[in-house]
């Protein structure tokens, strides 16, 4: 089971959260993008930009902070967190 979790902070509190499940044999990338897509329906939100200190830090953390410097609309928060809390 793959599952993701995600938060938005504003002043270093938590505004919302949602984790997201998919059990399906799919790339582990593929997971990320279609998670990705649910928590932005979820919240709302434009779809943010993967900038490359995003990947990186993807890759390296397992996690990754979207700021309003990569989501084209204004947002409400401070940043978008997704850390992938279980992987297959």
């Amino acid at each position: 089971m793959f599952r993701l979790w995600a938060r938005t902070f504003r002043d270093n509190h938590l505004m919302q959260d949602t984790c997201i499940e998919d059990g399906s044999d799919d790339t582990r990338t593929h997971k990320v993008f279609r998670a990705l897509d649910e928590v932005c329906i979820q919240f709302d939100l434009s779809r943010p930009v993967w900038l490359e200190k995003n990947i990186a830090e993807f890759k390296r953390h397992r996690k990754v902070r979207f700021g309003q410097d990569n989501f084209i609309d204004d947002i409400d928060f401070d940043y978008l967190e997704l850390q992938v809390i279980e992987e297959d």
